[in-house]
Parts: structure tokens; sequence; C-alpha cells
């Protein structure tokens, strides 16, 4: 699952950012970054690398884009000193009021969130 990915960089942020990555690879690529890896052998879920606060509350993995919660949890992870990496890292200036819509806004989150993980 984890080999259909995109590479973690500022493009595929940008990506994200700009929607040119479909909802389902963007949530992947959370899911990958969590820590969930599905089994197939199993046919289910591995939740060893997850931490505990997202392994009790998310047993499988969230639809970030679709649902407002899984995306609070995932802002309020995000340390205090990265979060405005958007800006700081790549010039983000933000959405335009026409464009704040919930999807949108979603994927800047995610995208903020996953700035943290590239080196």
């Amino acid at each position: 699952m984890t080999s259909e990915l995109p590479p973690l960089n500022t493009e595929t942020v940008w990506a994200i950012i700009n929607d040119q990555i479909d909802d389902a690879t963007v949530n992947r690529l959370v899911w990958h970054y969590l820590g969930y890896r599905y089994d197939p052998d199993q046919n289910r879920w591995d939740l060893s690398a997850v931490a505990p606060e997202w392994r009790e509350k998310y047993p499988e993995p969230p639809d970030f884009i679709a649902n407002r919660p899984p995306t609070v949890q995932l802002t309020r992870s995000i340390a205090p000193e990265n979060k405005q990496l958007l800006k700081e890292k790549l010039g983000f200036p933000g959405y335009k009021v026409n464009e704040l819509v919930p999807r949108l806004t979603r994927r800047a989150t995610i995208a903020n969130w996953l700035l943290a993980y590239i080196p």
C-alpha cells in the first residue's frame, strides 16, 4: 500500500495544498506517518507503530478530509514550534476567504503536519 505513496517533500506538500493529489492518497500519507500499516495477510491494520492516543480513538485510520474530529486531533498534535511551517518553509499565504471550505482547510492542516516530517 505504501509503495504507491508520493515522496514526502515540498513538491508533494504543495500538491496537497493545491488539490493535485487525490484525497485517498493524502489520507494514506497521514496514516503512514502516524504509523498505520495494513497487513494483507491478516486482513487488518497493524497498529503497533501507532501512538496510543491515535490507536485508542482510531483503531482504523480515519478519513482526515471528510471528518473534522480526526483533523482537530491532528492539529492539536502539531508541536507549537511547527504550527506555522506552511508560512515559514513554503511561504504559503493561506487561502482566500472564498476558498475557506472544510476540505481545503483540512488539506492545509495535513500539509502543515506533514512538513514536520520532512528532514
